[in-house]
C-alpha cells in the first residue's frame, strides 16, 4: 500500500475556501492539536466524538476532520490525508480499554463504546491475533458500565479516566496489546480531507498548531485538564509521554499492517 497520507491519484483541484472548516475530535487526547486553532482568523472548529466525525465530513460540514483512520480506509478513493499531525500511541493509551469481569482469551461477546470506530476493529484484531477468537461486538447502552452490566465492555476517551467502571477485574489497554503483537505503534486518528480539495494551507496550519501545542503542553494540561474532568498531573502525563502526534516511518508501517489485518479478517472491505 501506498503512503497513507500521500495522494493515491491526480485529481483537479479546486481553490481553497476562504474559511476553513475543521471536525475535531472532543476528547483530551485532541487538544495538543487544536488549542490554538480557534482563535485563527477563517478557522471554524466543529467538535465531535470520533465515531461523527465521518458524516460531518461527508456531507461537507467539514472541510478537514481528526478521522479515526478506518473511516479513512473505508473511504480511501474519496479522502486524503492533510497533515502528519495524528493521535497515535506507542504502547498503552490509558484511554482505549477493555474492561472484563472475565480472562481476556475467555471473552466472546464485547459490548462496545459508540464513540468509536477504530477501536472496535482494533479490538477485534487483537483478539483474532492473540486468542484465536472472534468477538460478538454489541452495542453498550450506557457509556458508564455499572456491576450489572456486561462481562466484557470497551470504552474510549475521556470516560476512561472520569468514570472508570467498577467491578471488572481484568483489564486490556489496546495500545499496549497492539504493541505486544506487532512491535508498532498504533494510529488511532489523523487529517483527512476531501481529495478535490486544495490543502496545502490547511496542512501548514494543522503542522503549526501540532507543534505550538506540544511546545506548550504543560499550559494546554492545566487549561484543558479541568473541562475533560481530569486531574491536571495526570493529563500533563498522559499528553506529555503517553501520546504521540506527529506520523513517523513506522506509524505508516503500523497503519498499513492494522488495514491489513483487518481485511485479512473480514472487519474492513
Amino acid at each position: 500500500m501506498d503512503a497513507i497520507l500521500a495522494d493515491e491519484g491526480a485529481a483537479e483541484t479546486k481553490p481553497a475556501k476562504a474559511a476553513c472548516h475543521l471536525g475535531v475530535v472532543s476528547f483530551l487526547n485532541s487538544r495538543p492539536l487544536s488549542a490554538g486553532l480557534a482563535d485563527q482568523t477563517g478557522i471554524s472548529v466543529h467538535p465531535a466524538v470520533p465515531s461523527r466525525l465521518l458524516d460531518l465530513l461527508l456531507r461537507r460540514d467539514c472541510d478537514v476532520a481528526l478521522l479515526p483512520v478506518v473511516d479513512f480506509a473505508r473511504h480511501r478513493r474519496t479522502l486524503v490525508g492533510v497533515s502528519d499531525a495524528c493521535i497515535a500511541s506507542d504502547g498503552e493509551t490509558m484511554t482505549v480499554r477493555v474492561f472484563s469481569r472475565i480472562p481476556p482469551d475467555r471473552i466472546r461477546v464485547l459490548h462496545v463504546d459508540g464513540d468509536s470506530h477504530t477501536s472496535v476493529i482494533l479490538a477485534q484484531v487483537v483478539w483474532r491475533e492473540m486468542y484465536g477468537q472472534a468477538l460478538s461486538i454489541l452495542p453498550l447502552n450506557s457509556p458508564a458500565p455499572t456491576e450489572s452490566q456486561p462481562e466484557a465492555v470497551l470504552l474510549i476517551g475521556d470516560k476512561v479516566i472520569r468514570e472508570a467502571p467498577r467491578g471488572y477485574g481484568f483489564e486490556v489497554d489496546l495500545g499496549a496489546a497492539w504493541k505486544h503483537l506487532t512491535g508498532l505503534p498504533f494510529v488511532f486518528a489523523a487529517w483527512f480531507g476531501h481529495r478535490e480539495m486544495d490543502h496545502e494551507h490547511t496542512a501548514e496550519l494543522l503542522a503549526a498548531s501540532r507543534n505550538a501545542g506540544m511546545r506548550d503542553v504543560e499550559q494546554v494540561a492545566a487549561r484543558f485538564a479541568p473541562q475533560h474532568g481530569w486531574p491536571v498531573d495526570t493529563a500533563l502525563t498522559y499528553l506529555r509521554d503517553v501520546m504521540r502526534y506527529t506520523l513517523t516511518a513506522d506509524m505508516r508501517t503500523a497503519m498499513d499492517r492494522f488495514f491489513s489485518l483487518a481485511e485479512r479478517h473480514g472487519l474492513l472491505p
